[in-house]
């Protein structure tokens, strides 16, 4: 297998599409086109290897359908989302719980506890999604990344730092419903990183936190701010 650069590129929000060193392309929770912080140009489904959805959201999962149909990959999210998935006509589900481990394309991947809510209106009803989670995602040449999904901070991100050591956190700082940069600077402690990439930020007015503020609060303990702007892609 051809080892290549990790490279993650930020479409705005909380959708990320990683390239892993294997080659496999990552779509992390894909919200597209109502994404007033994805630009034009990549509003289509991107050729997609595989997407992990973190919780029922619509600001996570909008263009979910529309990109499980383009791409054909697999779909890696809670059961019951997966579930309703499957009713919408979408065969190629992964489902799977919190702690449990399933390897997907040379990824071994474990879904985390994460601290929020999961709805999404469907034909004009809430539908329960499951519980909300995290993603622990090992890559071909052993790197490990933690998408923290949405969530407020707590105590066990210590425990998927000791038993996962990741490399790299995907953290949401805008507060207001996650984290702010203070909380994620002190998950950035527990969870023992020396690099993390900010989410769930300046989307709307209404989340306020910025890297400005994570980069004050974690650069002097040596932990790097990989602050993208939307479209950008980083190796």
């Amino acid at each position: 297998m051809a080892s290549q650069r990790l490279a993650i590129t930020w479409l705005g929000h909380s959708t990320f599409l990683v390239r892993t060193p294997g080659g496999t392309r990552v779509l992390f929770d894909p919200w597209l086109v109502d994404n007033p912080a994805c630009p034009a140009s990549m509003k289509k489904p991107p050729k997609t290897g595989l997407v992990l959805v973190s919780h029922g959201h619509a600001d996570h999962m909008g263009d979910l359908v529309a990109v499980a149909r383009e791409s054909g990959a697999p779909v890696v999210g809670m059961f019951e989302l997966c579930d309703w998935l499957s009713r919408k006509g979408i065969a190629n589900v992964s489902p799977m719980n919190k702690g449990g481990s399933q390897s997907i394309g040379g990824l071994r991947i474990t879904m985390t506890d994460a601290r929020h809510s999961s709805g999404y209106v469907d034909n004009g009803q809430m539908v329960y999604m499951g519980e909300p989670a995290g993603y622990i995602v090992r890559l071909e040449d052993g790197m490990t990344l933690y998408y923290a999904g949405d969530t407020c901070l707590f105590g066990d991100m210590r425990l998927i730092g000791e038993m996962y050591t990741p490399d790299i956190a995907f953290l949401p700082i805008g507060d207001r419903f996650t984290m702010d940069p203070t909380a994620a600077a002190r998950a950035c402690e527990l969870l023992g990183v020396r690099q993390v990439v900010p989410m769930h930020w300046g989307t709307y007015p209404l989340l306020t936190g910025t890297p400005a503020e994570l980069k004050e609060l974690v650069e002097p303990r040596g932990v790097q701010v990989l602050e993208l702007k939307p479209g950008e892609t980083a190796e």
